[in-house]
């Protein structure tokens, strides 16, 4: 909707927050956020699809959920929202980003960014545990040229990657806490050789 034939009743003044970015703006009070990002600010990752709300090709995060921007009221938004163009960093893509290259998850491309905001928020949410898991939360995201298993492939190595992440950072933790009881002449276990049970990765059965 362009600002160009809007009349002075109509206009309201924005304040968003876009990708860490303040942006300020006055545009029709009837925008749609998706609108607002694609013709005020020419942020056109986020793609129109259906515009009804049933294709998930324009898929943001509010304040880290995910959101349809075609059914949302730009001049509801409270807080931050974060676009396809707000993922990446200068030095490396986001892993879902990368993952959806390394596991070819898209074809024409189109459904892409909605997608990927998607499967960021299945991860977040713990929704990505098991295939069928995956298919349901993403449910609401349409690829017309049927790249659905290798989406679901680029998710569960997201997840898989992350919890491994997270179990070594919870290892490295335990490792680094001080011994309580540093006169004890009970002999202290190297962490080399208890690692392997804490991670479940003995060599036996004891």
């Amino acid at each position: 909707m362009s600002s160009q034939n809007i009349t002075p009743k109509s206009v309201v003044e924005l304040h968003l927050r876009i990708n860490g970015a303040e942006c300020h703006l006055m545009v029709d009070a009837r925008s749609s956020l998706l609108d607002v990002l694609r013709e005020e600010l020419q942020m056109t990752g986020t793609k129109k699809g259906c515009d009804h709300g049933q294709c998930g090709a324009c898929t943001v995060h509010l304040d880290g959920r995910r959101a349809l921007a075609c059914l949302t009221l730009a001049a509801s938004v409270r807080g931050e929202v974060t676009t396809i163009e707000g993922l990446a960093t200068e030095a490396a893509l986001h892993p879902m980003q990368q993952a959806f290259i390394d596991f070819d998850a898209f074809q024409c491309g189109y459904c892409t960014s909605g997608q990927i905001m998607s499967a960021i928020s299945c991860v977040q949410e713990g929704n990505a545990g098991s295939d069928d898991e995956v298919r349901e939360h993403m449910s609401g995201n349409l690829c017309r040229c049927g790249a659905y298993s290798h989406i679901v492939a680029a998710i569960r190595h997201v997840a898989s990657a992350q919890s491994s992440d997270a179990r070594n950072d919870c290892l490295d933790a335990i490792f680094r806490m001080p011994m309580r009881h540093q006169a004890s002449t009970r002999p202290r276990l190297h962490a080399d050789r208890i690692r392997p049970w804490l991670t479940g990765m003995a060599d036996d059965n004891r």
